[in-house]
């Protein structure tokens, strides 16, 4: 039994011992692929990459912004920071110096887009990003504000943001019901909500049949032969739709989604 439980214990310490032993050699494995980043800020690029070739790292030329005080072609910032410990095949990137500010800002506000576009790229600079707003009597396409202004001092980036109008959508609305309401005071109502009044067609109610020519006992008691009915002579005028007609039914139908100035039109009785 003593024999068993010596076995047990021994058995645990030697597990114990393994674990011990694994993490200790991994942690061994990735500290040892790790390296500390050097400093790159005032290196060309040619000599940056040299400086990080050695350790397994890679330098990689992401922005580039004027300075007054690194040279033209110099690193001015680096990111991870110096010092800072990472592991071999990290990308170093940093920021290229384009030193003093030597051009001009253009004042591109007024113009279309892709004039916009090609007075910046002509001037070396280049299109930093875009957005489109809607503007009111204002031509679509047209740039409203730039950023830097025109003439800008101390600009840190060779790049210019514009702000360009874009054409305004029609206001959408949903189309009431007029079915049962005078013509008068509906025609009013669309045009105070900037709609327009289309065609209007008047609906007659069927005409009955006058006289005897319904009854067909009274037909059949009357010896004297029918009198072929005789065409009226001239065909009175159309009725015309007034203020006071009827709304029978409408075209968009309640319910449709439609634009200010569309043409709405109804049947009237």
């Amino acid at each position: 039994m003593k024999s068993a439980i010596r076995f047990a214990l021994l058995a645990l310490v030697l597990v114990i011992v393994a674990m011990v032993s694994a993490l200790t050699a991994m942690r061994f494995a990735i500290h040892g692929q790790e390296v500390a980043v050097p400093p790159l800020v005032g290196l060309a690029p040619a000599e940056a990459e040299r400086a990080v070739t050695g350790l397994g790292l890679q330098v990689s030329v992401e922005r580039q912004y004027y300075s007054p005080q690194i040279p033209e072609g110099r690193i001015m910032s680096q990111l991870p920071l110096p010092g800072t410990k990472v592991r071999r095949g990290w990308q170093v990137r940093v920021a290229q110096s384009l030193g003093p500010t030597r051009v001009t800002i253009p004042d591109v506000t007024g113009e279309s887009e892709h004039a916009a576009e090609l007075n910046i790229r002509r001037r070396g600079l280049d299109v930093a990003s875009m957005a489109q707003v809607q503007a009111v009597d204002i031509p679509a396409d047209q740039v409203l504000a730039q950023s830097p202004t025109a003439n800008a001092t101390q600009v840190a980036a060779p790049k210019i943001s514009l702000l360009v109008s874009a054409s305004a959508e029609p206001q959408a609305f949903v189309m009431p019901s007029f079915v049962g309401q005078a013509l008068g005071s509906v025609n009013r109502s669309l045009q105070d909500a900037g709609f327009r009044l289309g065609n209007v067609s008047v609906i007659l109610p069927p005409s009955a049949p006058a006289g005897d020519a319904a009854n067909p006992s009274a037909q059949a008691a009357s010896s004297e032969p029918a009198t072929p009915a005789v065409p009226p002579a001239s065909t009175s005028p159309p009725v015309q739709a007034t203020p006071a007609s009827i709304i029978l039914s409408q075209v968009p139908a309640a319910g449709q989604k439609v634009f200010a100035g569309t043409a709405v039109n109804f049947d009237v009785r």
